[in-house]
């Protein structure tokens, strides 16, 4: 297979990449900042970690960039009803029979490293996400929801605003703030677990393919298959 059968696709359009990557950073720094919280500096006892001054700082870049998190979120959301069928609320939910068949074969090939017995291009080569990834970022979504009610109700008690305070029912509903402590301590692993799977995933298909995984992200495009492209525009 030559380069010539392979053609630039507009993929990722602007607002998607502003999402990813402001949500990037949004997540980040929540969980460097989540740790500090949950566990002060040894420099420092717990009792006196909230009065340290330079301590409300960490708490308020936290509390910074969970509204972050929260006002690119409802962007996404939009743009789900609103992009480019890459982007399309659809794509995240692959459960008919062939999104099914298709994560699967993502699942033990791409995932778990089978070896193949025989090549299925149209299987393995997604131009948008495939479906286990569109599965994961629907999960991402949930722990984000989950995220954003624990960690404001958390805040309720001390916010004078009236955001945070919608969510003061969140504790007692859990059992108390421990219980809502603990949940939000465990989301923020589910989120480190994510980064890491897929940042695994994306520079192993980057390696794989070779058509710009990676830095589709940063331009929108994608090198796709030219009979790809045709099928692609044939749906429409």
């Amino acid at each position: 297979m030559s380069i010539q059968d392979f053609k630039r696709a507009y993929v990722w359009q602007l607002p998607v990449r502003i999402f990813h990557w402001v949500n990037a950073l949004a997540i980040t720094v929540l969980i460097i900042t989540g740790l500090m919280i949950s566990h002060p500096p040894g420099i420092i006892s717990g009792n006196e970690a909230s009065s340290q001054f330079w301590f409300g700082y960490i708490r308020e870049i936290h509390f910074m960039s969970a509204y972050l998190m929260v006002a690119v979120l409802i962007m996404r959301v939009y743009w789900a009803f609103k992009g480019n069928k890459y982007a399309n609320r659809k794509v995240f939910v692959p459960f008919n029979k062939e999104g099914l068949s298709n994560g699967w074969y993502t699942l033990k090939y791409d995932i778990f490293l089978q070896n193949e017995k025989r090549y299925n291009y149209k299987k393995s080569i997604h131009v948008g996400h495939n479906n286990i990834a569109a599965v994961s970022y629907l999960v991402m979504f949930i722990l984000a929801i989950v995220m954003i009610i624990t960690g404001f109700g958390l805040y309720s008690a001390n916010s004078t605003w009236f955001l945070p305070k919608m969510f003061a029912w969140v504790p007692e509903f859990l059992g108390g703030d421990m219980n809502t402590r603990v949940l939000h301590h465990l989301t923020m692993w589910g989120f480190i677990l994510f980064v890491l799977i897929h940042v695994y995933l994306v520079l192993y298909h980057d390696w794989l393919e070779g058509r710009g995984e990676a830095s589709a992200m940063i331009s929108g495009y994608k090198f796709v298959r030219a009979e790809r492209i045709k099928k692609e525009a044939e749906k429409k």
